[in-house]
């Protein structure tokens, strides 16, 4: 039996940042994958956007964190990961649209969120060529932006190797072992593990995780599509979001990234609920149809390939975050809901203050994304 201060099972946006911050407050972890490497799972279908802009506290506070360390990423840690802060803007077309962003711009003022309303002659500036037919204005957050999800995950993983974690690939979680309310071991498919605490970080996995234990977790993935196009010359920097829904999506984003490429994904309406990850042909004319209406410069574009991944969803739109009540030392990191790459970074730093300090300065988001809410409501900008 292998015997670590933590074990986390999951190697993924969640699992391995956190390792890394865990490691460097000099706890010893295992992490556990049933896959071939870091980040196999979710977090390379994650298309790259990092933003704070969110609708609610606990959200805005772990993504600011996110984005403070992955920006200085490079000068602190010397790890490139192709950081840019373009920004995100939300265009308006609509009065539902406004009505709606407007309000939300309030809330998010008063959360310290760096956002405003601009005009449509500043949104002509920030993505040229921009149709400029009804728009309104839009919501831009200069703040946040993007990055490889392959480098972050890759550059996580290096430091917290560093740092003392050890990683167990190709191993799968076969049976979590418990008693009088205590986790004592996890057997995988190779070994058997035992820990002080054990930290559910199993993303599109998470529900059949804790089932080993017990427990009833509310994450049911659904089917999100994306895709990249060939490499271009730089003409715009921010991640622009339509929140329009129509008859078969919800809401569709795109932006250019470091080398180029311009990415992009949809919402579909309804949701594809599943673990079904094979692309479709339906997915291109969807969202192409849509980002040609509202930004004609991207029709000459060479599409490179498209792919399909996960959103691990939870009923509102929330993760779930915290110790539970049934197992007291088990801990959730699950239920991301496609945000996983985003929140991750700043959730890892937070989760180990949490266990290697026994910070009580992040109860408001535990208390907020615990898995005994009532789950009513929903995320704005999920």
């Amino acid at each position: 039996m292998k015997t670590f201060d933590v074990i986390i099972i999951g190697a993924g946006s969640i699992g391995v940042p956190l390792a890394f911050y865990l490691s460097k407050k000099g706890l010893r972890v295992g992490v556990l994958e049933k896959l071939a490497s870091e980040g196999r799972g979710q977090n390379r279908a994650a298309i790259g956007g990092i933003r704070a802009t969110h609708s609610d506290p606990s959200k805005i506070k772990i993504c600011q964190l996110s984005i403070e360390l992955l920006k200085n990423m490079k000068e602190e840690h010397g790890k490139e990961i192709d950081w840019i802060q373009g920004g995100y803007l939300y265009p308006v077309y609509d009065d539902i649209s406004e009505n709606n962003l407007k309000l939300l711009l309030s809330k998010q003022k008063e959360f310290k969120l760096n956002i405003d309303w601009v005009s449509p002659e500043r949104v002509n500036e920030l993505v040229p060529g921009i149709n400029m037919n009804s728009l309104r204005g839009a919501t831009f957050s200069p703040e946040d932006g993007s990055c490889s999800p392959l480098k972050v995950t890759g550059a996580y993983l290096s430091l917290a190797k560093q740092a003392g974690a050890e990683f167990y690939f190709n191993e799968e979680v076969i049976s979590i072992e418990s008693s009088k309310g205590k986790i004592s071991s996890v057997t995988t498919s190779k070994d058997i593990y035992s820990a002080d605490f054990y930290i559910n970080a199993a993303g599109a996995y998470a529900k059949e995780t804790g089932k080993m234990t017990g427990l009833d977790i509310p994450v049911n993935p659904d089917c999100h599509e994306a895709g990249i196009s060939e490499p271009v010359q730089p003409f715009f920097k921010p991640m622009v979001v339509d929140i329009r829904p129509d008859d078969k999506s919800l809401n569709y984003y795109f932006y250019q990234n470091k080398e180029g490429q311009v990415v992009f994904c949809i919402t579909p309406r309804p949701p594809i609920v599943g673990k079904d990850t094979d692309n479709t042909s339906e997915f291109l004319p969807l969202v192409i149809k849509r980002m040609l209406t509202i930004y004609p410069r991207l029709r000459n574009l060479r599409i490179r390939r498209t792919w399909r991944g996960l959103y691990p969803m939870t009923p509102d739109g929330f993760p779930i975050v915290g110790f539970t009540k049934e197992i007291e030392n088990m801990f959730l990191a699950a239920g991301m809901c496609g945000q996983g790459f985003m929140i991750g970074p700043g959730l890892g730093k937070i989760i180990s203050e949490i266990i290697a300090d026994k910070s009580n300065k992040y109860d408001f988001i535990t208390e907020q994304l615990s898995l005994y809410r009532n789950f009513t409501g929903t995320e704005m900008l999920k």
